[in-house]
């Protein structure tokens, strides 16, 4: 049987940077920040007092009695999905046996979890919905999709931390080359903007605390970066085997060349100060996507602006490219979109798809000094133009547990 070939036909998003794919990339590229302060009252409890929400709500881009049954992070699947799949074409005559969904998220249904407990203690067991545990489940999201569009191929959610979207998106890959599916909806969402999960994360020191300036905290790779900023929302694929997408007419954004997929077997939310397992995921992803590292000239990094891990990476992305890391742009887009978690490899894969495609790496804001002990070549300020022909990039992503996934995206 020949090699089956892997490509993207549909993108979809909703970010602190906008309700959409256009929207969303135009910000980006504008180096906008979608980090703002929190409105909530119970802001006042924590030691940061912002993050990134989504720049839209769902209850714009929703029917109410739609969303009563759905988690925030189910919702976010929806909307993105809806946009992906229309995005792809609407195909209605595909073969739902042939069609699968798998979408992650890192922590699933918090916000209803916690919601609900508030229920059960204020009402009692008759204030608690009847839709609690479809809402709570991290597999929520993925089953909401696959419900809606009657995928029968099978729907999954790999789940480990913020690596999750990325799996996801190897895992749809997979799928596909081992001829399990034809076409699926994939990718990652995240909704944990709630005092708990945040005061978890203050607790550990991962935040940035730049209570004065939220739009300039998360700041990759600056020598004064003291943690990541919190954000929300989601991004979703529409993945396709090669002839299957060319016999139905579809646009086709490039093609997914491999993913490489390691850990690090050292600590349970610290990074490899050596990087090793980066390094791995990195070499295996090249040797699954038949690519050189002559061949990647762009990056769209995990680097979330917490002091220890930015510089492992970037450690870890010199060793595994050498000198090839010289024409490497690296870009470092939780700058303006925070850290969406399971949803982060998920919306950097789209934000790849789209530097592929408009031929441009998207900027690194809020980098005032950059850190000496970064050797890679940062895009900062402003977009940067990519070169011509065939090319290719990476977008890689790690999850606490010490999960490593690298996946290749090739021009096509």
């Amino acid at each position: 049987m020949s090699q089956r070939r892997v490509v993207v036909t549909g993108l979809g998003a909703t970010t602190p940077l906008g309700s959409d794919v256009a929207t969303t990339w135009k910000a980006l590229l504008a180096g906008q920040s979608g980090v703002r302060l929190l409105t909530e009252d119970w802001r006042e409890l924590l030691p940061v007092h912002f993050a990134a929400r989504v720049a839209t709500e769902p209850a714009d881009q929703m029917e109410r009695v739609e969303m009563r049954r759905l988690d925030r992070s189910e919702q976010f699947a929806l909307v993105a999905s809806r946009e992906a799949w229309k995005d792809a074409g609407s195909p209605d005559d595909i073969d739902k046996e042939r069609l699968g969904v798998v979408i992650a998220s890192g922590i699933g249904g918090v916000i209803t979890l916690l919601d609900q407990f508030v229920n059960l203690n204020e009402k009692g067991a008759r204030g608690v919905s009847p839709h609690t545990v479809p809402m709570l489940m991290p597999n929520g999201p993925a089953a909401n999709v696959g419900l809606e569009l009657q995928a029968k191929a099978g729907v999954h959610t790999p789940v480990s931390a913020c690596a999750s979207g990325a799996e996801a998106i190897g895992y749809a890959f997979e799928m596909i080359k081992n001829n399990r599916a034809d076409i699926i909806v994939t990718g990652g969402v995240e909704a944990a903007i709630h005092q708990l999960p945040m005061a978890g994360f203050a607790a550990m020191k991962a935040l940035s605390t730049r209570n004065d300036a939220p739009a300039r905290a998360s700041r990759p790779y600056d020598v004064d970066r003291d943690g990541f900023v919190l954000g929300e929302g989601g991004g979703i694929l529409v993945i396709e085997e090669y002839e299957h997408a060319k016999a139905r007419g579809a646009k086709i954004y490039c093609e997914i060349g491999g993913q490489g997929l390691t850990s690090d077997g050292y600590h349970i939310a610290a990074p490899d100060p050596e990087g090793s397992g980066v390094q791995r995921a990195i070499k295996f992803a090249l040797q699954n996507s038949g690519l050189s590292t002559k061949d990647i000239v762009h990056l769209n990094a995990h680097a979330t602006s917490t002091p220890a891990g930015d510089v492992a990476e970037a450690n870890a992305l010199r060793k595994a490219l050498g000198a090839d890391a010289d024409h490497v742009a690296v870009s470092a887009t939780k700058s303006m979109t925070g850290h969406l978690l399971g949803g982060a490899g998920a919306i950097e894969s789209v934000f790849i798809v789209k530097a592929l495609q408009d031929r441009l790496a998207p900027p690194t804001i809020n980098i005032e000094n950059l850190d000496p002990a970064v050797t890679v070549d940062v895009v900062r300020d402003t977009p940067r133009q990519l070169p011509a022909g065939d090319i290719a990039a990476l977008n890689d992503s790690f999850g606490f547990g010490g999960h490593n996934v690298v996946l290749a995206f090739k021009s096509l």
